[in-house]
């Protein structure tokens, strides 16, 4: 999930209204309806007929019934509940997308990005239906479950939906009625997606829908937004990340300078004073560029001395040493054990920790669990020594972790039992990041249980404005 700010959102606006609109060679364009108006918007419908847009051409081509009615583009179920997409006939990469969406219930629809017949896109979902998901992000499967987008909608009445599709991989906001609604980064490292392609607009299909449900489309329109506008870092050769002035206009915040420990402090502590042999006592040091936490030390773990961060995104790397037991904070307090206080979400060596123990782990216990509560749903962590990629979202009281690219889980964790700790509802709604350093099962060769670097974090909203 990202936020861009009303800077940043200025600044695109303006770099897509000052590009020439030129097609690149080789580039697929529409046969636009209407010239650039100010701002670069395209419109994408004349209002009367379906020139410019075509049933085939994506990954979810079908046979619905698409008409044009009262200034409207109407899609419905075929005989035999039939549905699919209907798509625009030119390719978009980086872009806005606007249009207003009525729908008469129960109804399955949604908004595509990057449509093209054998790779892959992804929808903003449009599923006015009981327990349906209005702007959750699904791609062979969900990538993010809406968080607030069916409190905004209003079923049966005309709502205004703007979507923005940047950047590779993917950032992906919606707003409804003006009010932001997701905002959300596909973890990196998920199977490659197209770097651009078709719009599409959909009906679901094999819903078996009432005979007068549907879903109507007026207004369409798109800009184009340069490529790149949206990275909020660079890397260099040594995996090393630094903040483009684009992330630090979204509001991206670095955490670790890769000098010192300014910012952080160790358990029950504050930063004031700490110096490097202090620091070192406490289990953690700085070499290389990397915050490594020690095998032996006085401090269970670091924390960020901001102690108030409550629905925001964060990203960091690890690379674990053999036995090494850790594990990563999330709006954990200092007043008892932060891992059911706040969450905790295990780091771990899985590969040889019940060997060396002689001990059978749950599996909320094995790296990317939540710890106490909900297991990861696949491993995806890499061999001992190579840097791995954390990427959590906290909004409000739903979460999702994901670990290389892959998503582990995305809960609400008002939902979940745990098996140890109190119910998530009564957790802290608000606290500090922190990373803990446990000791080692048996005998290891290193005194750095694990590093950490690269690590970003920024505060989300996306309970309203229009950037």
């Amino acid at each position: 999930m990202i936020i861009l700010s009303t800077a940043l959102g200025a600044a695109l606006a303006l770099a897509a209204a000052t590009t020439s609109g030129q097609p690149s060679a080789g580039e697929i364009r529409p046969a636009a309806v209407s010239s650039p108006s100010a701002g670069g918007w395209v419109s994408l419908f004349d209002g009367k007929t379906l020139d410019g847009w075509t049933e085939k051409g994506g990954r979810y081509d079908g046979d619905a019934d698409w008409t044009v009615e009262d200034g409207a583009i109407v899609g419905r179920e075929a005989e035999g509940a039939q549905g699919g997409l209907l798509y625009t006939e030119g390719m978009y990469a980086d872009y806005e997308f606007e249009c207003d969406v009525k729908v008469t219930a129960p109804f399955d629809s949604g908004i595509f990005v990057r449509m093209l017949p054998k790779q892959r896109g992804a929808q903003f979902t449009i599923d006015d239906r009981p327990g349906g998901s209005i702007c959750g992000i699904y791609s062979d499967g969900w990538l993010y479950k809406e968080t607030g987008g069916s409190q905004v909608w209003r079923s049966g009445e005309w709502c205004h939906v703007r979507v923005r599709c940047v950047g590779d991989p993917m950032h992906l906001v919606a707003w409804i009625d003006g009010e932001r609604v997701l905002d959300y980064r596909i973890p990196e490292g998920l199977s490659p997606f197209a770097r651009s392609g078709r719009i599409g607009i959909q009906v679901h299909g094999g819903r078996d829908d009432p005979e007068d449900a549907a879903v109507r489309f007026k207004n369409l329109r798109v800009r184009e937004l340069p490529a790149g506008a949206d990275q909020p870092f660079t890397r260099a050769d040594d995996g090393t990340l630094s903040l483009t002035a684009v992330g630090e206009a979204a509001g991206w915040d670095s955490l670790f300078n890769g000098r010192d420990l300014t910012g952080w402090a160790p358990a029950g502590k504050s930063e004031a004073g700490m110096d490097d042999a202090a620091w070192t006592a406490a289990g953690y040091r700085v070499r290389g560029g990397e915050l490594q936490g020690l095998m032996r030390g006085n401090a269970g773990h670091i924390r960020t001395s901001r102690m108030d961060f409550e629905d925001f995104e964060y990203r960091m790397d690890f690379r674990l040493s053999r036995l090494c037991n850790s594990g990563l904070y999330l709006r954990s307090t200092e007043e008892g054990n932060p891992s059911y206080n706040g969450c905790e979400v295990q780091i771990l060596d899985d590969f040889n920790w019940e060997a060396a123990s002689g001990s059978k782990l749950a599996p909320y216990q094995f790296t990317g669990g939540l710890y106490g509560a909900q297991a990861p749903a696949k491993s995806a962590l890499k061999p001992i020594g190579e840097w791995n990629t954390y990427q959590v979202n906290c909004v409000g009281s739903r979460m999702q972790c994901a670990l290389n690219g892959v998503i582990l889980w995305d809960v609400d964790t008002n939902s979940l039992k745990p098996k140890q700790g109190e119910p998530f509802a009564k957790r802290a709604k608000r606290g500090f990041i922190g990373m803990q350093r446990h000791g080692a099962a048996g005998k290891t060769d290193s005194d750095v249980g694990i590093a950490f670097r690269n690590i970003f974090v920024r505060d989300l909203d996306v309970s309203g404005g229009t950037d």
